[in-house]
């Protein structure tokens, strides 16, 4: 299975619209018009600030982006992943494909998508 990055205005076009924290549900790809951008954020142990790590990517076209930004205060959400023990979660890591491999999975199985809140 190939993968490759959004463009930049495929990029552009997934920011359009309402956040992910307030309908995290699949949205429709702007590479291929299936309603199939998924998102998974996460907020990563080693980080000296606050911040989320977010991961978007299109289960038809293969195509993904990877984000860093200020976790914005308040918000809490789930994250199935938090459970794994530090060496599961890096060997997950590891590789991206696999990694978005198993977010695939974690949606087609209901765990994901996540929930937000403000605290």
């Amino acid at each position: 299975m190939e993968w490759s990055s959004f463009s930049g205005a495929e990029v552009t076009a997934l920011a359009q619209g309402e956040s992910f924290f307030a309908d995290p549900g699949e949205r429709e790809c702007p590479a291929c018009g299936r309603r199939s951008v998924r998102a998974y954020v996460n907020v990563p142990e080693s980080a000296r600030r606050p911040t989320l790590v977010s991961y978007v990517w299109c289960s038809a076209c293969h195509r993904f982006v990877g984000t860093r930004a200020r976790h914005p205060e308040g918000l809490v959400f789930s994250d199935p992943l938090a459970t794994l023990a530090a060496e599961e979660r890096r060997e997950l890591e590891r590789s991206l494909v696999g990694f978005l491999a198993h977010l695939d999975r974690l949606w087609d199985e209901g765990v994901l998508p996540q929930t937000f809140a403000a605290a």
